[in-house]
């Protein structure tokens, strides 16, 4: 009888390996993959719920939307060629060297691939170089949201003492001299009078026709179901789900547009960086940067607004152990303006294999970068 019982479960256990070795399951919820698949392979609307906190303005995931231009570039022509011309000059900076394409270089994405941005004299900024790509979906711009449109946020950088060290002032009169600008200035406007606002205008023109190309994930969500691979399908999940990415990074392009404090301040230290608070004086706002969003996020690092991280596994530890905490030192104790981490942030207890398909996906939504090449310049 003993022979027989353990015969049969010998057989048994064959038989539940065979049926295990044609699944890869979630250690979550145990779904099949195939049927994980099967899941998303729907349109977005018949997802699995994701796991959001109570008071997230969620937007489901999806579909690369096009620039707000797209149908407007033979009427804008003019002056996106001369925004085109003004964003790769390197006579708008005080040097005669930097242009905005120093930072922002399109085959890198639109950043520049540092830490930190590198400027006049060759100054180090403190912060790193977000890209440029679909920067007109946002409401406020920089790390700390000190710009409200696209127009103020192009003279920053200009004006800058350690960026590009231009007199913005000065800067009209200085391309009034360069008479291959004339006929640029005349075709965006219509005479060729050069004016701070109209250098501001077009450079912000320009740069909302900066979009990222479509990755697999955009191919997936418009049919064609073989763009991802069975671990990018599990990363999406978990990412909706169990790792919570999209209480913050959710809609079309990953972000909420919204600004938090994820425990990279160095309050007090000598990095220290207080974000929104900069500008809004308000104590609930310290240490809060922008959500950037993560198209192409693969292709953008290094990450954080310091540029704190060269490798995305990093990244994925300091979140799977919910971001540093800092202490308080003695004489802090009742410091109005001790930052407070997001309440969004939490340990995840993400497995390595968990980790790396969140990766993965993030892989999905990083699409090829192509190369704006240099105008002529203009004499």
């Amino acid at each position: 009888m003993k022979k027989v019982f353990s015969t049969l479960s010998g057989l048994l256990c064959i038989l539940l390996f065979l049926s295990f070795r044609s699944y890869d399951f979630l250690p979550d919820d145990e779904i099949p993959i195939d049927s994980l698949r099967k899941v998303y392979s729907k349109s977005p609307d018949q997802w699995p719920k994701p796991n959001l906190d109570s008071g997230v303005k969620f937007v489901e995931l999806g579909v690369l939307p096009p620039s707000p231009l797209e149908g407007q570039k033979g009427k804008l022509k003019g002056i996106i060629a001369l925004g085109k011309t003004l964003f790769f000059d390197p006579r708008l900076s005080g040097s005669n060297q930097i242009s905005c394409s120093s930072c922002h270089a399109s085959d890198l994405n639109w950043t520049d691939g540092r830490e930190v941005a590198i400027g006049h004299d060759h100054a180090a900024g403190k912060r790193n170089t977000p890209t440029l790509e679909n920067i007109w979906a946002f409401k406020k711009l920089f790390w700390d949201g000190r710009s409200e449109g696209l127009e103020d946020q192009a003279a920053n950088p200009i004006s800058n003492p350690i960026e590009m060290h231009q007199d913005l002032k000065k800067l009209p009169s200085k391309l009034k001299q360069i008479k291959g600008y004339q006929p640029l200035f005349s075709a965006a406007f219509g005479d060729k009078k050069v004016t701070e606002e109209r250098i501001l205008s077009a450079l912000a023109t320009y740069q909302r026709t900066i979009v990222s190309r479509k990755a697999d994930f955009d191919y997936f969500l418009e049919g064609n179901k073989k763009r991802m691979s069975d671990q990018q399908i599990l990363g999406l999940h978990l990412f909706r789900t169990k790792a919570r990415c999209v209480n913050c990074h959710n809609g079309p392009l990953f972000t909420d547009g919204d600004f938090h404090n994820l425990g990279l301040t160095y309050y007090g230290r000598k990095y220290e960086d207080l974000g929104l608070y900069n500008i809004s004086k308000k104590p609930e706002d310290v240490g809060k940067f922008r959500t950037p969003g993560l198209r192409n996020v693969m292709r953008t690092g290094p990450w954080f607004h310091n540029g704190l991280f060269d490798n995305m596994e990093g990244v994925m530890n300091m979140y799977n152990a919910g971001m540093p905490h800092q202490k308080r030192r003695p004489g802090q104790e009742n410091d109005p303006l001790y930052p407070k981490n997001d309440k969004l942030l939490r340990g995840l207890m993400l497995s390595k294999m968990e980790r790396d398909a969140i990766i993965s996906f993030m892989e999905a939504i990083s699409g090829a970068s192509w190369k704006e090449r240099s105008p002529e310049l203009p004499q």
